[in-house]
């Protein structure tokens, strides 16, 4: 039996602790890992308060600073129990909760300063837990976007941490465009401050565009046994440089995932999708549990601000609450640059998308939270078309509800390492209409399990985005039989973890 150990920011097999796609593969992937007979420890920042339930196990006390810190290790119930899996986390009151998701800091004038200090912290006491045994005789550690990879720079450079060498390391890339950029020197969230007396390599640790700092996203790449891209696609991409905002590519680390490649390093391996055990909604409540939601949000008192905006969307839901519109388009998805920067550079193309919905009776529902920016331009958009329903916050029940009552899912993204809602719509039935690029590449084919665009300038784009939309909407009303055969296209389509993790045992793992 291999034990394996993931350090994450996130793992969605516990309860509250999910901001994004990195969740859903910390719960999935140990759970396949598990039924191969292999066991698998994930272990996470408690953020101040996912330990409170959870069962000591014991103090973990390292250096940083100069001085000797103290964290504390928990064991904690996972939603769904599985053979051969413990979930973890590791409490220290300076890895503080966090504004987005109750997980990640949003530091506007010092980007990343919260967080390097909590995941410095954090990654230290995993280290610490290695060297001391906590998590038994490990074969392999999987670590999950820069938030992790401060191990690999403890275990490399760190005399106390020498003994972590011996077992294979790997890093997973989520998202290539955070990348955890801080100085090496004169600043509390510097390498130097929190470790003193560590001499700094830093031609192997710095960042290409700030040589006076580490990159974190970087270090992983670097230092790690075997890098992964989660999608064949957004490998390629990866290694292009990237030109803004025709194309996201590298974002500066294209030589270092060029490097790694050349040195098979470097795998693109599709994530994946449950088809069995997943939460069910029935159908004929999407309207019903929009109004549910919106009536919880107005009672919670960090949401007082939107209350406006929430009876408005209300207001429009009731319409539809005895009647369904023809057409349901829909998105759910964190509200960023990366998923919505066409809409918001050009609203005037969104706006002509509207329009043509609205000559079928069709409704865009959109559910999400993330950047103000983009909230308010959703919510102003709101104002001026009935047809945009737009619902600012979270509800699984919801969420369940779009994927299974809409017609056509949207994944607008500038870029996409994986995407997860796409797979999510389409186990549903529903035809997405995407972006041609990363992941969306690999499970989205134009006219037989959905529709995309793409182009070679940003303008060009933009307009196939708007005519390609349309003929999807031309295709739904004057082709009925090819819609239909799109559809059941897209519903027997499987991307299943038991694939991609042939991939890994094969590729990553090396046991």
């Amino acid at each position: 039996m291999n034990n394996f150990l993931f350090v994450a920011a996130e793992n969605d097999a516990i309860p509250n602790c999910k901001a994004g796609g990195m969740g859903d593969v910390v719960r999935d992937v140990p759970r396949h890992i598990s039924k191969r007979g292999d066991k698998v420890q994930v272990v996470v920042p408690s953020y101040s308060r996912l330990h409170k339930n959870g069962l000591f196990r014991t103090n973990l006390n390292f250096q940083l600073r100069g001085t000797v810190y103290t964290a504390e290790l928990y064991e904690v119930l996972a939603k769904k129990e599985c053979p051969n899996i413990v979930h973890y986390v590791i409490h220290h009151p300076e890895i503080e909760e966090g504004g987005i998701a109750h997980i990640y800091h949003d530091d506007p004038t010092e980007p990343f300063y919260t967080d390097f200090i909590k995941y410095v912290i954090f990654c230290t006491a995993v280290a610490e837990a290695i060297k001391m045994g906590a998590f038994g005789n490990l074969d392999v550690v999987h670590m999950h976007d820069w938030h992790a990879s401060a191990l690999l720079f403890l275990k490399t450079y760190h005399p106390s941490y020498k003994d972590l060498k011996k077992m294979r390391y790997v890093y997973s890339i989520h998202n290539l465009a955070i990348q955890g950029i801080r100085p090496f020197y004169d600043n509390y969230a510097s390498v130097h401050n929190w470790f003193p007396d560590l001499q700094l390599d830093h031609e192997a640790l710095k960042d290409p565009r700030y040589e006076d700092c580490i990159n974190l996203m970087a270090v992983g790449i670097r230092l790690a046994d075997a890098v992964h891209t989660v999608s064949p696609s957004y490998k390629e991409d990866v290694m292009l440089p990237s030109a803004r905002p025709e194309f996201i590519g590298g974002e500066s680390l294209e030589k270092d995932l060029q490097q790694a490649n050349n040195e098979g390093r470097l795998f693109g391996i599709l994530n994946a999708s449950n088809y069995s055990d997943i939460r069910k909604q029935d159908k004929g409540f999407l309207y019903r549990n929009t109004i549910k939601a919106l009536f919880r949000w107005l009672q919670d008192e960090s949401k007082k601000y939107k209350a406006d905006f929430l009876a408005h969307t209300g207001e429009k839901i009731m319409l539809y609450v005895d009647e369904r519109p023809k057409f349901i388009v829909s998105s759910v998805a964190r509200l960023t640059e990366q998923k919505f920067y066409f809409f918001k550079r050009s609203p005037e193309a969104f706006e002509k998308m509207l329009a043509r919905l609205g000559k079928i009776d069709g409704i865009f529902m959109l559910l999400g939270t993330g950047d103000p920016g983009y909230e308010e331009f959703f919510r102003e958009m709101s104002y001026k078309h009935k047809n945009f329903i737009f619902t600012n916050g979270q509800s699984e029940d919801l969420i369940d509800s779009i994927y299974l009552e809409s017609d056509l899912y949207c994944m607008p993204s500038l870029f996409e390492p994986c995407g997860i809602s796409q797979m999510l719509a389409m186990r549903n039935g529903n035809p997405c209409f995407v972006h041609h690029t990363g992941g969306l590449k690999d499970t989205v084919e134009h006219h037989v399990t959905g529709f995309a665009f793409d182009g070679v300038t940003y303008d060009e784009k933009v307009k196939n985005m708007v005519k390609n939309f349309s003929e999807a909407l031309d295709l739904w009303e004057n082709d009925k039989p090819k819609w239909k055969k799109i559809k059941a296209n897209a519903k027997k389509v499987r991307f299943t973890w038991e694939k991609s993790l042939d991939a890994y045992y094969e590729k990553l793992y090396v046991l």
